[in-house]
């Protein structure tokens, strides 16, 4: 029998995921379908209930609404003092979300999810209030009504009659830990309502006239009721998704973005659509090259309308071109849509040629499109809707140019009038010249008036009576209108390719932009370099100072600012108020400063440079004024910020793998070193105590010859000792560079001598010859390292030659270094063990130290002191027979003086 089992990864991932949701607050929403409904009430006695359990709960903000059972419910709940702001003269009372940060509870209670706090507060709306203090590990109970819903706000002004400013995202109501429906019959409602109990007697007249009536209420709870669900709906699904990692969906609907004022409409519709499908939600705005004569109304109307689709879960999509339904249609079959919702435009046909609407070309560009039409009758017509004309600026450069072609072209007409050339001829040099005029001038209006200029010039000097602005000829006014559209025309249509050609290359630029940061930041391996490389890239792309922020533990670390202008060098952005707003992104995860709605009067716009939940740093963006990036910068903008966090990781990840690379290798050598010494150590130590046991036991009925040799033995073994403990320690100091190197200028052959000195007894079975020199050879040198060094090397050709065996020592000078050579005429080392007779723990007989009482430690340690001295150490055959060991030391020259 087969049984389907759970990816380990997917296991493995929910765990993660289950263990960071753990260091968050919980968020609980008593939810209702109208006032009075009784939330704030359950909420106080669900908050008594937890203080009975032990829980730490604290009362942020209840709005008690004059309501005498539930202002008894606040005794014996502690309260944190509300903050009191004078806005327009008129002192108010807002949560204070520092304070409650401050006493820091287990639980809060905040009322009133959806409320708009003062301007100049932290936070525009109170649930971001809530989501700041769910981010610090704070628990939270709140309350909120059906239609202050974003998705529903305008079903339910459809059926009340009255829309809600105040609303909060989906994605905060879907993303609570729990909601409490809080729910009674509209009848019981209405008789709390007569009874004064939700209202006072004057307010409560107004509510049963306008709002509180049987219909409306019983269509608020059934809405109520099916938010619920579809909220529970949705977490079965994510719970089914996160535990079987093959569930999918093929739905995916595309809305259509403008600057329509009823475009919300659309959007919450299709938000709609994607939850009750199941499906992803795309967002799009097809940019025509009319966007740059919008008016600031729309424009700010349409960034309004791109949030709102980002808060109910939209991907955020950019399109360019003159034909809006082909961009849509393109898109759609690019990125597998299969719905579109768009609105319906109230513009009625006025001529018999007019254009077919957007809906008209979309059935006929994809006759096999599902396309929802959203009918709305309070749509504004586009050709009603403000335009913002271009700022006509007077250009001498433009105007020469202009002037300059015009008199070209009447050169030409006089030359073909001459040539009795037809005036058709002439005519069409004219609307040549206005062509080349919108193609060489910067504005449309140089090839417009070029157009009229033209015609008047043509009527001037190539009509009769020439040199007047008379025509005889009755048809000639039919040739001027005809020339003037026609140079119209094509002047315009030239201006429209400049404009489509400009915006091809500055979508082509920030891609280029995209794909070059991808490629520098590969190239660098440390946080300064991916830092320099990711802050220049942003400054060409937004021509605005850049501020970063790297992380440092809990905190961030001083501020690195990049000028888009080395002559317009602005430090106001490094103030601690600043810093604060950073720091606010670094540790919530979000967008604040500039150009949002969290510490909006901060000069610089701030979001984490983050790889899912693991922030790297803050990047900042100095804004100028009111203005903010549009859609697509702001996603080229992330995705640079998530290529820079990701070059962050994996730097990161790098510096791990080398310390653990430095961890292995040094327990490998630890591991090395406790096996030999095991093993070399045994054998002198087993030596000295024995020689020492039997001078101890019998020492008077010894020989003084037996006696000597004892002695000997002992001193020759602690001899060897000390120096493995010396190799020991220098090695142990060169690994973790404490070795600390005291350089002077030494007589090469007294460092011979000295290290002579030190050999150990076995030198009376070889012959050892140093070749002395005949001048003075000074190098540069810590001394006691080198003496180490030729110590090593003598006692390595001792250890590995036979008795009688002649060892010679050399120096000599050969350009900038002293070379010492210590030769042997011994059996010499194999071609095949040179490579690594230099490597740790080799020896050339059994590759780990045994029988010659070696740990392969010597010669390793001789390479590492050379190294360190600028210096280079070899190995080589010794003729006839032997090895040489040559080693090179920085020379010091000796200045003579009469």
């Amino acid at each position: 029998m087969v049984t389907d089992r759970a990816n380990p990864e997917d296991l493995l991932r929910m765990i993660r995921s289950n263990s960071d949701e753990k260091k968050k607050g919980n968020l609980k929403i008593f939810f209702g379908y109208a006032a009075g409904v009784g939330k704030t009430y359950s909420m106080l006695m669900a908050a008594h209930e937890a203080k009975r359990r032990g829980v730490d709960v604290v009362c942020g903000y209840v709005e008690p609404h004059a309501r005498p059972q539930t202002t008894a419910l606040l005794e014996g709940l502690e309260m944190i003092p509300s903050k009191e702001i004078v806005y327009n003269n008129i002192k108010l009372h807002e949560f204070d979300l520092d304070a409650t940060i401050r006493r820091s509870p287990e639980l809060v209670l905040v009322d009133e999810l959806a409320h708009t706090n003062v301007a100049g507060s932290r936070h525009d709306k109170r649930y971001q209030d809530v989501e700041e203090l769910i981010n610090m590990g704070i628990d939270v109970y709140t309350t909120i009504n059906v239609q202050h819903i974003e998705s529903l706000n305008d079903v339910v002004a459809s059926i009340t009659g009255v829309l809600v400013r105040e609303r909060i995202p989906d994605s905060v109501f879907d993303g609570a830990d729990q909601v409490g429906l809080v729910d009674i019959e509209p009848q019981e409602l209405l008789t709390r309502l007569n009874e004064g109990k939700i209202y006072r007697n004057e307010q409560a007249q107004r509510a049963l006239t306008n709002f509180f009536n049987i219909e409306n209420l019983i269509a608020l709870r059934e809405i109520a009721l099916r938010r619920c669900a579809d909220r529970v709906n949705k977490r079965v699904e994510d719970a089914r998704s996160k535990s079987r990692n093959d569930y999918f969906t093929e739905e995916h609907i595309l809305v259509c973005l403008s600057s329509s004022p009823t475009n919300s409409k659309i959007i919450r519709t299709a938000a709609r659509m994607a939850s009750a499908f199941k499906g992803r939600l795309t967002a799009l705005f097809v940019e025509t090259p009319d966007f740059s004569s919008m008016s600031d109304e729309n424009r700010n109307r349409l960034r309004t309308n791109m949030r709102l689709a980002q808060q109910l879960g939209a991907t955020l999509e950019i399109g360019y071109g003159d034909d809006i339904a082909m961009q849509i249609v393109e898109f759609s079959r690019l990125s597998g849509v299969s719905k579109i919702v768009i609105g319906r435009n109230s513009a009625k046909r006025r001529f018999f040629f007019s254009k077919p609407s957007l809906i008209e070309k979309l059935s006929t560009y994809s006759p096999n499109l599902d396309i929802y039409v959203i009918p709305d009758k309070e749509v504004v017509p586009y050709q009603q809707r403000k335009m913002k004309f271009e700022p006509v600026d007077f250009l001498w450069k433009d105007f020469i140019k202009s002037i300059g072609i015009l008199a070209l072209t009447t050169i030409i007409g006089f030359f073909f009038y001459e040539l009795r050339f037809s005036e058709a001829n002439i005519i069409t040099i004219y609307i040549l010249a206005v062509l080349v005029i919108a193609i060489v001038t910067t504005q449309r209006i140089y090839s417009l008036v070029s157009s009229i200029v033209s015609v008047l010039i043509f009527n001037f000097f190539f009509t009769d009576p020439r040199y007047t602005l008379n025509a005889y000829d009755s048809g000639y006014p039919v040739t001027f209108l005809i020339m003037f559209i026609a140079a119209f025309i094509t002047g315009t249509l030239a201006v429209k390719i400049k404009k489509n050609a400009k915006k091809s290359a500055q979508v082509a630029f920030r891609t280029k932009i995209l794909l070059d940061t991808n490629q520098l930041l590969q190239m660098e391996k440390d946080k300064d370099g991916i830092i320099a490389v990711f802050a220049n890239q942003l400054i060409k792309l937004l021509g605005k100072d850049i501020i970063v922020y790297l992380a440092d533990g809990e905190t961030l670390a001083d501020p690195k600012i990049f000028y888009a202008s080395e002559y317009d060098k602005d430090d106001s952005c490094l103030s601690e108020n600043e810093r604060a707003v950073a720091m606010w992104s670094y540790k919530n995860n979000k967008h604040s400063g500039a150009a949002t709605n969290t510490l909006s009067n901060a000069k610089c716009h701030y979001l984490a440079i983050r790889v899912k939940q693991n922030v790297y740093g803050v990047l900042g963006i100095r804004m100028k004024g009111n203005e903010i990036p549009d859609a697509f910068e702001n996603n080229i903008i992330l995705s640079i910020a998530g290529e820079c966090a990701l070059a962050l990781e994996n730097q990161k990840v790098a510096e791990e793998k080398e310390q653990t690379a430095i961890l292995a290798k040094n327990e490998q050598l630890r591991a090395n070193l406790l096996r030999s010494i095991s093993h070399d150590l045994r054998t002198p130590l087993t030596s000295i105590s024995g020689n020492a046991g039997v001078l101890l036991a019998s020492e008077e009925k010894l020989s003084i010859e037996k006696r000597r040799q004892l002695y000997t033995d002992i001193y020759e073994d602690s001899i060897w000792l000390i120096n493995l403990v010396e190799n020991l320690l220098a090695v142990t100091k060169l690994e973790d560079g404490t070795l600390h190197l005291k350089i002077t200028a030494e007589l090469i052959d007294e460092v011979i001598d000295e290290a002579l000195r030190h050999i150990n007894h076995h030198k009376s079975e070889h012959e050892i010859i140093v070749h002395e020199n005949d001048q003075f050879i000074l190098a540069m040198m810590d001394a006691k390292l080198i003496v180490q060094v030729i110590i090593n090397l003598v006692d390595n050709a001792i250890k590995y030659t036979p008795e009688g065996s002649v060892i010679s020592i050399t120096s000599y000078k050969q350009d900038k270094f002293v070379v010492v050579e210590v030769s042997d005429n011994g059996p010499g080392i194999k071609d095949e063990d040179k490579p690594r007779i230099f490597d740790r723990f080799y020896t050339t007989v059994t590759k780990i130290a045994d029988s010659h009482r070696s740990l392969g430690l010597g010669l390793a340690l001789c390479k590492s002191i050379i190294n360190v001295h600028g210096g280079e150490i070899t190995v080589k055959d010794n003729k006839p027979t032997g090895s040489t060991f040559r080693f090179t030391l920085p020379i010091e020259e000796v200045e003579l003086h009469d």
